[in-house]
């Protein structure tokens, strides 16, 4: 099984788990208009090693996860129904990991390995 470009892995910091179910979606920017490139859900262990292909070019990009759902599930009130991140992607780069770190009233990320 192949492993896609960017990966990612959320844990809810609240709960001290990973975060399962929450749908990501993947953009590039092409000019000024953002191309839908992937959609995926984490799995149990709050990964998704299957966004997009293997190979993408250089470029902008969006990784968007639905938390509102996620907390929704759980009738858990939060105050970021949606988390954006915007990064910039050297296709040369052999992978991309971004993990994220969740609560219902903050989160954090970095790149990863």
């Amino acid at each position: 099984m192949s492993v896609s470009h960017i990966t990612t892995h959320v844990l809810d910091t609240g709960s001290g788990r990973p975060a399962a179910g929450i749908p990501e979606t993947l953009h590039r920017l092409d000019g000024e208009q953002w191309v839908r490139i992937a959609v995926a859900s984490t799995d149990a262990d709050g990964r998704v090693k299957n966004l997009g292909p293997e190979r993408l070019p250089s470029g902008t990009y969006r990784l968007g996860f639905d938390t509102g759902s996620y907390y929704a599930a759980t009738d858990t009130e939060t105050f970021f129904p949606e988390v954006a991140l915007i990064f910039g992607l050297d296709g040369d780069q052999a992978h991309y990991h971004v993990p994220l770190l969740l609560s219902p009233f903050a989160y954090s990320t970095y790149r990863g390995s």
